[in-house]
């Protein structure tokens, strides 16, 4: 931890702007995978994790202020119990469970559901059969791949997509779930070593750039058509899918 936090101040910074766009509208689950994936290319996925967390919780923070009270209370409910013992299995799998296993489940689950999204949205978004349990299974997946890897992105997001909410719902839902996902990680991540103090604070100097992001995404996201808007968010959680297919050979 010691090299890493003596340099890669560049991956530092550019992780911190990627998180807080994610936090502002931008790119959904994907620009906190890439963030967490590029602090994890010198020590492993339990540093990347330990130093991504503080600026995940500050990006929280100032994309709360951003869309307060615009999610949709009914799937927040719906998704946020599950989430929270997703987060407690996460936890307790950390240094059990290979990352090469949670990655390629985690993006096999998210092309199927997405497979499921698109056909849904063919036939017309009126023929999903909503079922009770689809927001507590996706919260829960959420909340296990959160704590593992940072990367709780596809569960909600293909959730939420199949949803009649607006962009700005969809984002304030996401919000909402997430922050308090990453509060209840702290407490945990600490008893089990992932968050170090010293690379909390050292990345805490990076905060600013996180709530630049997540301003510049909720302009644009505030600007974009929700027919695009679901289309990109779809596109991205595809190649998010992959990535995380990918990069477990790599």
């Amino acid at each position: 931890m010691s090299a890493l936090l003596s340099g890669d101040a560049l991956t530092l910074c550019g992780a911190a702007l990627l998180i807080g766009l994610s936090k502002g509208g931008i790119g959904g689950p994907l620009p906190t995978m890439l963030a967490t994936l590029m602090l994890s290319q010198r020590q492993g996925v339990a540093a990347g994790v330990a130093l991504a967390v503080p600026m995940l919780m500050v990006g929280d923070a100032f994309a709360l202020y951003s869309y307060w009270g615009t999610w949709d209370r009914k799937h927040a409910r719906a998704l946020i119990p599950g989430g929270a013992v997703g987060v407690g299995i996460g936890l307790f799998l950390l240094r059990g469970l290979p990352d090469r296993t949670l990655r390629v489940g985690l993006g096999v689950a998210g092309l199927v559901v997405t497979g499921y999204k698109i056909f849904s949205h063919w036939r017309g978004r009126e023929h999903h059969q909503h079922r009770a349990w689809h927001g507590p299974l996706a919260g829960l997946l959420s909340g296990i791949a959160s704590a593992m890897l940072n990367a709780g992105g596809p569960p909600t997001t293909a959730y939420l997509l199949l949803q009649p909410i607006t962009p700005t719902a969809f984002m304030g839902t996401n919000t909402i779930f997430f922050a308090i996902i990453n509060l209840l990680k702290l407490p945990g991540s600490l008893a089990a070593g992932v968050v170090k103090p010293v690379a909390m604070v050292w990345s805490l100097a990076f905060c600013p750039l996180v709530a630049l992001g997540v301003y510049l995404g909720r302009y644009f996201i505030a600007r974009i058509h929700p027919e695009v808007f679901d289309h990109i968010m779809t596109a991205i959680l595809v190649f998010a899918c992959v990535w995380l297919i990918v990069t477990a050979y790599t």
